[in-house]
């Protein structure tokens, strides 16, 4: 079941989102894995508090093996990393991803993070998969090997404009690539809930039709707090608003 989180706009909380819900799947006893394909690593710095160290491995091992002809074959779980939580792994981010995308295109390997995500399923009850805020080579592929895909949003119109195109985007993966994919949910994130534009906008995407899922995550400085500790919030602050609604927004997506 493996999820990804994509959005082309930055700022909506797609590290936020993958590590919580994954931190949450953890905390229920589910093995869970965070794959982190954006070059800026906030979801590996969420969870290990920084990059993983010079000699440990990272998803770029992953891909760098899928252009090798090495007659071993390499697990992808060699290159996954723990975390100090318990149940909850993490397949690191590294900035050389951005050095070996012309690689990977030239040599049309988009399709063995399918290959990999297939044999990690095998070991790992929950997959999670932050993107980089751009439909890059790195999304596509998970996007191609993935089941489902939530979509932050953040209640502002450069957000609204930019949905509609995303999920068309994700439409024609579907329709090209992986019929299996689809979109779980729009994840409403920072929601004011006495502000009207923030309630008119989701009006009118639950009425244009649009999965917007429930519940709305409020705004919360708890949540910068949770970053800056490396600490995602079931573990921070189990009782916080925002918790108890990330909990229920994780269980329903369950159901």
């Amino acid at each position: 079941m493996p999820i990804v989180v994509f959005n082309q706009k930055g700022g909506v909380g797609k590290s936020t989102i993958t590590c919580n819900l994954a931190a949450i799947s953890a905390s229920q006893g589910l093995l869970t894995l965070v794959i982190d394909l954006d070059p800026q690593g906030n979801s590996t710095s969420y969870l290990l508090g920084g990059p993983v160290a010079d000699d440990q491995p990272t998803v770029v091992g992953l891909f760098e093996h899928s252009l090798s002809y090495s007659f071993r074959s390499v697990p992808p779980t060699d290159f996954v990393v723990g975390t100090p939580f318990e149940n909850l792994d993490l397949m690191a981010s590294s900035p050389a991803l951005n050095e070996l995308v012309v690689k990977l295109e030239s040599r049309q390997k988009i399709y063995k993070l399918r290959e990999a995500l297939k044999q990690l399923g095998e070991t790992y009850d929950r997959i999670y998969i932050d993107t980089a805020p751009a439909l890059n080579f790195y999304t596509r592929a998970a996007l191609i090997g993935a089941t489902g895909c939530l979509i932050p949003f953040d209640c502002d119109s450069f957000s609204r404009q930019a949905l509609y195109a995303l999920m068309e985007s994700v439409q024609e993966i579907r329709a090209d690539h992986n019929p299996e994919l689809q979109v779980d949910g729009i994840v409403v994130n920072q929601f004011q809930a006495r502000a009207n534009l923030p309630q008119r906008m989701v009006a009118e995407l639950i009425e244009e039709g649009l999965p917007v899922l429930q519940p709305y995550l409020p705004s919360s400085v708890r949540i910068r707090e949770s970053h800056e500790q490396s600490t995602p919030m079931i573990y921070l602050d189990p009782g916080h608003k925002i918790t108890l609604a990330l909990v229920a927004l994780h269980d329903a997506l369950r159901a």
